[in-house]
């Protein structure tokens, strides 16, 4: 298996098979979670809702200061809304985390068709419009909880892509989503660690990249700009690398339905206004923010409410997390 420091996926399928053997020989924690996966791909559909259900309903309780997250990211953004219903939102968010959690067995070891049923596509034509003309493409994925199931779809059309990648603090686990996330076609995984640099390199080769923009990583090369009322430090690398490089910006927006078990991933028509032809990058990031919670309001519950998403606070404010 590569490095953490930067992976580029098997690329096919033979060398994606070779890969997992090596995955499993690492240790037996690695073969009984990579044969349970392996397993639940192969079940039904029915019996994976199940489980799903069962593990939304425990993970409040076994992961209790992730979902004092949670329930301090909606009280912080939906003041409006009653203590009941924010809390079933939180039930929904974690019933739909688990089942993501869940269905991974599938996109990482089920077949081609069993995942286009799982994930249906919309809006691929966007795409690949902009790869006739040779444009330099971003993807840009709001943390939704059903991203996983999006690069998946979107990685089994091909040809080739790259993401920005935080490494799992398990090198087993590590080495599963690493497999996992690289099974289709050519996945460059370029580490956290080598940040913009090594995603830079892609871009220049002509390579769309998936582009995570919503994360808080700290004051270094962030603005505090509202979201959801609530001054959120956010990188403006997003308009940075938009601008720089003149790329065409996509909207990749994850639904999972609660009633089929099934996700939508829609690539929307490029950004008109991402970036502004006389803005900067912080007033860009500030509209990419109204951007991002337009989107969110679509699914409240589908998004990724468990990442401390104002840990970072502007100089002299008090932290928001207990």
């Amino acid at each position: 298996m590569a490095s953490t420091d930067g992976h580029d996926g098997p690329g096919d399928a033979r060398a994606w098979r070779v890969a997992l053997r090596q995955l499993k020989r690492r240790s037996i924690k690695a073969w009984l979670v990579t044969t349970l996966f392996q397993v639940l791909a192969r079940v039904g559909h029915r019996p994976r809702q199940w489980l799903g259900a069962f593990l939304g309903i425990l993970a409040p309780i076994l992961i209790r200061h992730r979902a004092q997250v949670v329930e301090r990211n909606l009280e912080l953004c939906f003041p409006a809304r009653s203590a009941a219903e924010r809390k079933r939102m939180l039930r929904a968010h974690f019933r739909a985390m688990s089942q993501t959690v869940v269905d991974r067995s599938v996109l990482w070891f089920g077949s081609p068709d069993s995942i286009r049923n799982l994930v249906r596509l919309e809006g691929l034509e966007h795409i690949r419009d902009a790869q006739a003309k040779n444009r330099n493409i971003m993807l840009l994925a709001p943390h939704f909880v059903g991203l996983d199931a999006s690069a998946s779809r979107l990685t089994l059309e091909g040809p080739e892509g790259a993401t920005i990648y935080a490494p799992q603090s398990d090198p087993d686990i590590d080495a599963l989503v690493r497999l996992g996330r690289g099974r289709f076609h050519q996945v460059h995984l370029i580490s956290r660690r080598e940040g913009i640099r090594g995603l830079v390199r892609k871009i220049r080769a002509g390579i769309p990249i998936y582009y995570l923009p919503d994360m808080d990583l700290g004051r270094r090369g962030a603005i505090f700009a509202p979201f959801f009322g609530i001054e959120a430090a956010t990188q403006t690398a997003t308009a940075q690398l938009a601008r720089q490089f003149g790329m065409v910006v996509f909207p990749v927006l994850s639904f999972r339905d609660p009633g089929s078990g099934q996700y939508l991933t829609k690539v929307l028509a490029p950004l008109a206004d991402f970036p502004e032809p006389n803005g900067t990058p912080e007033s860009d990031t500030i509209a990419l923010n109204r951007h991002l919670q337009d989107w969110i309001e679509q699914a409240p519950e589908q998004y990724y409410w468990v990442h401390r998403r104002f840990k970072s606070r502007p100089p002299g404010q008090p932290g928001l997390y207990r």
